[in-house]
């Protein structure tokens, strides 16, 4: 058999043997020392075989406490020092003696250790004192002065902070080793510390509540809702009763002995006059319910309350950041025990009307089952100034009507796998297209054409995509000539993108929405957990024909970052919700950094591509919405995905990018083509217009209010072009075939879901188009002609 490890060992006795050894320890460091106190503490010992091993156990007992940082509550601040939430093991709050009250310093010197100023470390005189009260049978009393309570209080947060349960219970035993420690340490440490210094280490230590409460200035937020340095005698007195048995004594578990207590410390503030009869008097007179004004510091982000998803995404952003630790572990113990100050990016006047925004477009719990949610950034910092949605928030799951997932991030930090962005990728489309040579004006087949997507250009990243065709469509079905490249982009034609793309490279398309930031969230890359990026980089952009389209996920932040490109003139910013960390005495951490790329995308092809975006208001999907209030410039796009299943709005004026999702997170393909009842309205048809556009529009109506009108770049005139007619050879690409029923591509056929034309209307589109005069329309370049034939309905 193994030897047992003597510290492991337990030793208990009656208090009165207890304190006779401990008493004669005391006697003995007073001769000779704390080291000669071992010499006489087996005389004492002897005669009781439970204390038999006192002297191996005392020798294992350390001389000195190695000073640490205590655990305590971490903070998250929006960007105007507004409170979020509270993280803790210990709901505990570090401050200088000088911010705790006089009366708060008395009233537990009163009734912990009235000899306080006078001792070593150790009260002899409060050591006989309770040997002889044992001895005659009163009252069992200990004799521990504040100075071991302190140590004993430091021995088990360091054990929590270590994850050392058996530690835990060792330094809270009724035990010859742990009184050993207590006193041996208590002494050493008084040797190094000033009295005031042991003060203010056992008033931030000590337990003062039921409800892990530690320290002073956590007991005087919750027990009263004021600072440490304001408590008053009564206050200070009942506060400094807790913590002989913080679940007996808790005034708002049990007032009546809560009150005796604290008349006890009352009384004894009196005898060492502290205080006065008539405020000794007075405070008893004062009713322990009246004096109370109880103020819980909820823990975690739930009490964001709107806010609480982008407090999770800044505790996912630590937690798993190596910049604040090696392991998670050692990041959730910084998160939950570090005491850091974590100021942010987010803007509460935004973020209020954000979460607005988004209930009102699909309220929780709406009988479509769509969820929505927003992600707001600033163009050319990447600050996260808005994230909500409209289901709410929840730790854990199981709470039905509340999820733990942010739809609006990525797996990392929401646990979101993001959602098709339709359409909402031609900007990335665009921008390549102008890149390469090509303008506004250039016109391209809108007709639908059945293309081998073998054919199309995927070299030098990727090898011949296949013999499979692929055959996209428009939300009104036939085919409609050749149109501009600018028309394309505003009245987001599928068949239109289609031919584009299949003139471009997709491998330098793939360069291009990556440096402008599209970040996918699913890859056909990726094996294993359906494909879910969580450290995304430009591989994981699938190359493959649909991609023109949009048929690969990404999450509403991704697409404001991204846009953001765009309404900053090319400068591309990762999100960023961080601004500054701070720790106990002023320790600044290093922060995630936007690492801004100012050359992401060409000015003069950023511009452009905003020049073309911004007809989507005046001319395009999003022409309902009559642009935003104040008549600002503003620019934006309109997603659908396959059936319906995933609409968008991402749009932004020079100086604030928002992107708002509306769709099925639980049925991802669920078909929105043929009738909905959303927030109590029909919708034949959903499109990206049709929801997610009004919601986007009521959010930057009211975030942009207080933000100085700016103006986008000019474009390149270049690239505007001049209008061409189309080739006389009309309608295809010398690519198509006979294959009317589409299909092919990795994903299949993109079905007729995009929004194409809609126009608004309840989402129900503007029905079909007079073929002819549409056509007519087409030849002779006039678009007004060509909204007419369409119709407005």
């Amino acid at each position: 058999m193994a030897k047992s490890d003597p510290r492991r060992i337990t030793r208990t006795m009656p208090a009165t043997q207890l304190v006779a050894l401990l008493l004669a320890f005391v006697l003995a460091a007073g001769v000779g020392g704390v080291l000669a106190a071992g010499l006489v503490i087996p005389m004492v010992a002897g005669a009781n075989a439970a204390a038999d091993s006192t002297v191996a156990i005392y020798d294992e007992v350390p001389a000195e406490l190695e000073p640490r940082p205590m655990s305590q509550q971490s903070r998250i601040y929006a960007a105007n020092g507004k409170l979020l939430a509270t993280f803790y093991a210990q709901n505990r709050i570090v401050v200088p003696l000088d911010e705790i009250s006089e009366p708060m310093q008395h009233a537990v010197i009163s009734i912990e250790d009235e000899r306080f100023y006078e001792h070593g470390g150790i009260d002899v005189q409060g050591m006989t004192r309770a040997l002889a009260n044992n001895v005659a049978g009163h009252a069992t009393q200990g004799a521990s002065t504040l100075t071991q309570q302190y140590v004993k209080n430091m021995l088990i947060d360091q054990a929590l902070q270590d994850g050392d349960q058996f530690g835990v219970i060792k330094a809270s035993e009724d035990s010859i080793s742990r009184k050993l420690t207590e006193a041996k340490m208590a002494i050493s440490l008084e040797k190094t510390m000033t009295k005031d210094e042991v003060l203010q280490g056992y008033l931030n230590a000590a337990q003062f509540g039921s409800r892990s409460i530690y320290g002073v200035e956590a007991a005087a937020r919750y027990y009263f809702d004021k600072h440490a340095s304001e408590l008053s005698i009564v206050e200070a007195a009942t506060i400094a009763g807790i913590t002989k048995s913080p679940s007996r004594f808790d005034p708002t578990v049990n007032p009546k002995d809560a009150k005796e207590r604290r008349d006890l410390v009352l009384q004894n503030m009196w005898k060492l006059g502290y205080i006065s009869t008539e405020e000794r008097d007075e405070a008893k007179a004062t009713p322990i319910k009246k004096s109370l004004d109880v103020n819980p510091t909820e823990i975690g982000c739930a009490a964001a309350k709107d806010s609480a998803f982008f407090c999770d995404y800044v505790t996912k952003e630590i937690v798993t950041n190596p910049v604040f630790g090696e392991t998670k572990a050692e990041r959730q113990q910084l998160l939950y025990r570090g005491g850091l100050e974590i100021h942010t990016t987010l803007d509460p006047k935004k973020q209020k009307a954000a979460a607005a925004a988004v209930k009102n477009a699909v309220p929780a719990g709406d009988s479509s089952g769509l969820q929505s949610a927003i992600a707001s950034v600033e163009p050319g910092t990447g600050k996260i100034l808005a994230m909500a949605q409209n289901i709410p928030y929840t730790p854990s799951e199981g709470k039905e009507g509340t999820t733990r997932v942010n739809y609006a991030a990525d797996p990392t930090h929401g646990a979101s796998g993001g959602f098709q962005v339709g359409s909402n990728f031609k900007p990335f489309v665009l921008a390549e297209w102008l890149k390469e040579g090509h303008t506004l004006s250039e016109r391209v087949n809108a007709n639908e054409v059945t293309r081998v997507v073998g054919n199309f250009q995927t070299k030098p990243c990727v090898g011949w995509l296949g013999p499979e065709t692929w055959q996209p469509g428009n939300s009104e079905g036939g085919g409609r000539g050749y149109i501009s490249a600018l028309q394309a982009t505003y009245e987001s034609v599928n068949t239109a993108y289609a031919s584009m793309g299949y003139e471009l490279n997709l491998c330098k398309l793939r360069s291009t929405a990556w440096d402008m930031g599209f970040r996918p969230t699913r890859s056909v890359h990726k094996e294993g957990n359906g494909g879910v990026v969580t450290s995304p980089e430009e591989k994981d952009i699938d190359i493959q024909a649909p991609m023109i389209i949009g048929t690969q996920e990404s999450t509403p932040l991704y697409q404001a970052a991204a846009y953001a490109t765009l309404a900053s003139g090319g400068t591309y910013c990762s999100p960023v919700a961080i601004t500054a960390i701070t720790g106990p005495g002023g320790k600044e951490y290093d922060v995630p950094d936007a690492k801004c790329d100012k050359d992401a995308l060409p000015s003069n092809v950023a511009n452009t591509v905003v020049y073309a975006m911004e007809k989507v208001f005046t001319d395009g999907t999003a022409r309902r919405l009559g642009g935003l209030a104040d008549g600002r410039p503003v620019a934006g796009k309109t997603g659908t995905s396959q059936l319906s299943a995933q609409t968008w709005f991402t749009g932004f004026t020079p100086n604030l990018s928002t992107s708002v999702w509306v769709g099925n997170a639980d049925k991802p393909m669920e078909d929105h083509t043929e009738g909905n009842v959303v927030n109590g309205q029909y919708y034949k048809v959903l499109y990206g217009s049709t929801i997610a556009a009004p919601a986007w529009k009521e959010y930057m109506d009211k975030a942009i209010q207080d933000v100085p009108v700016k103006s986008f770049g000019g474009p390149d005139q270049s690239m505007i072009g001049v209008s061409a007619p189309p080739p006389s050879s009309g309608g295809d690409d010398g690519d198509d075939t006979s294959d009317d029923g589409g299909g092919g591509g990795d994903k299949g056929k993109e079905p007729k879901g995009d929004e194409g034309n809609d126009r608004g209307g309840n989402g129900n589109g503007n029905g079909r188009a007079d073929a002819a005069a549409a056509w007519d329309a087409v030849q002779n370049g006039d678009w007004e002609s060509l909204g007419d034939a369409w119709g407005d309905n």
